[in-house]
């Protein structure tokens, strides 16, 4: 009886290890190969549950998921003007032909990763080699990745592999170049440093001259109109003298001696010696209404 339940037992595991290795499962962020005998049966990329047969086939599996290619260290590179610069770089790509991608490089993750390596450094390389420092640093990078990843995917898709995208992380100069680019630099601050203040003391002396010219203008301007009030004044002044003149002579003779014998003793030092029969003391020697003479 305990035979039996051994042997019943044996059997069971047995079955178990055979459907453990007739059945697997491809993860979705996995594709795989079934190899039979070593060639390569079928390439599986859906997600689920598959049957294979044991010990004649097996299975080998690849990442599906974007995995990133990072240089260790900066390479190195020549711009344009004959400058080093040192970049830093990485680069994302993903398996999208298990098939092509097994044959190329066996599926040896790190075959494919020098592989990349080696057409990213020389599509950079090219890239850098056309352009100035200015270009890679700011003004043409983002131009420069694209044109690079389009470049390295033509060559990737041989091997299976698609470049999702290369990115420059970092441009350096080297230490021995940094010095005279950085002096270069301090050096073109300066001159548009020299070239704008010179350009601001030129507008400073065309606004203070054009100042200088609206004030003479406003002085002008305002003595013109002073004298011309002025001379419509005394205008009106000696028309008003005039018309009194005319209707009472006497008292405006009267008035004009007032005014004069004023302006003669202003102080109670000031003397005139003129004689006593002159006109100035016309008015003096007369004593009021009666028009007796001051003498009798």
């Amino acid at each position: 009886m305990r035979t039996g339940m051994n042997v019943v037992v044996a059997a069971f595991v047995g079955l178990l290890v055979l459907l453990g290795a007739t059945i697997f499962t491809v993860d979705q962020r996995q594709s795989a190969i079934v190899f039979q005998l070593g060639e390569i049966r079928e390439v599986i990329e859906e997600p689920g549950l598959y049957f294979k047969l044991p010990l004649i086939q097996n299975v080998r599996y690849f990442d599906r998921r974007i995995l990133t290619l990072d240089n260790p260290e900066p390479e190195r590179f020549i711009t344009s003007e004959k400058k080093n610069v040192l970049v830093d770089s990485f680069t994302k790509w993903r398996i999208v032909d298990p098939k092509l991608y097994y044959i190329s490089v066996a599926g040896d993750e790190g075959r494919a990763k020098t592989r990349l390596s080696q057409t990213v450094n020389a599509g950079l390389r090219e890239e850098f080699g056309k352009r100035t420092v200015h270009d890679v640093v700011s003004g043409e990078r983002n131009k420069v990745m694209e044109q690079m990843r389009e470049k390295a995917d033509l060559d990737a898709r041989k091997i299976g592999v698609q470049i999702v995208d290369v990115r420059v992380k970092r441009v350096e100069l080297p230490s021995d170049v940094s010095d005279s680019v950085y002096r270069r630099m301090d050096a073109e601050r300066k001159r548009v440093a020299n070239e704008l203040r010179s350009q601001g003391f030129a507008e400073a002396e065309k606004i203070r001259a054009d100042a200088d010219k609206q004030r003479e203008v406003i002085v002008a301007e305002a003595y013109r109109d002073a004298q011309k009030m002025k001379g419509e004044g005394d205008a009106k002044a000696t028309a008003t003298y005039a018309q009194a003149f005319e209707s009472n002579p006497e008292f405006y003779a009267f008035y004009r001696s007032l005014e004069a014998y004023r302006n003669s003793f202003r102080g109670k030092s000031d003397v005139i010696v003129v004689e006593p029969n002159s006109d100035f003391f016309k008015y003096m020697k007369s004593t009021g209404r009666g028009g007796d003479k001051a003498g009798k």
